[in-house]
């Protein structure tokens, strides 16, 4: 059940696509990494009882919920007008990887994939709701989340892994200065999207 849950497109894909697109094999292993540093809170966060404090606090919840759906609007906006300059480009420039990479610097990849996925309290609420119903009566609990937890980010690193491997086989084609521009305005969209189903997301 985590690896489907981790397979389903969401945010995190959503990003670690945009950035191997850009940047190649290293932008997408660094949104991966982000994204996994970010589990790993979550993970400490569920085990000392953070996450719990910010799911039944509305305050809290609603804080990190517009602050997730802000970013995700902000960065989906910023995939929209990449396309538009590349767009009204007279020309396309033989260094138009070295004008993308410029654009993308892979040091923000990693800052995106970590705050995309911890600014998501969705993400909270799956550690809160779906790994408790595995724990052993009897037994640490600490022990057996903190597992569960590494297991879950274990899992969504292979994941990408072969995932960002797979995007950046195909890159002769995705990286066409025309295919670019239709990807980065279809991630803009699935992010902003994204970034106002978040925003409309209920407590409960």
């Amino acid at each position: 059940m985590a690896v489907c849950l981790i397979i389903l497109p969401g945010p995190d894909t959503a990003i670690a696509t945009r950035n191997t697109l850009s940047l190649g094999k290293n932008g997408g292993f660094k949104t991966m990494l982000g994204t996994c540093c970010a589990l790993l809170i979550h993970t400490i966060a569920a085990v000392v009882g953070l996450s719990a404090i910010i799911v039944k606090s509305a305050l809290l919840f609603s804080i990190f919920k517009y602050a997730g759906a802000i970013y995700l609007v902000y960065i989906g906006i910023k995939s929209l007008w990449y396309m538009k300059e590349r767009k009204i480009e007279t020309g396309y420039a033989e260094d138009s990887a070295e004008q993308s990479a410029n654009h993308h610097r892979p040091s923000s990849c990693f800052r995106q994939g970590f705050l995309t996925n911890l600014l998501n309290p969705k993400v909270a609420l799956f550690f809160l709701t779906f790994l408790p119903q595995f724990l052993e009566r009897g037994s640490d609990a600490f022990v057996q989340f903190s597992i569960m937890g590494l297991t879950y980010t274990v899992l969504t690193a292979v994941w990408f892994f072969f995932y960002v491997y797979l995007i950046n086989q195909i890159s002769f084609f995705m990286k066409r200065p025309a295919t670019q521009r239709i990807m980065q305005g279809v991630t803009g969209v699935v992010l902003i999207g994204f970034g106002m189903k978040l925003a409309l997301e209920k407590q409960n």
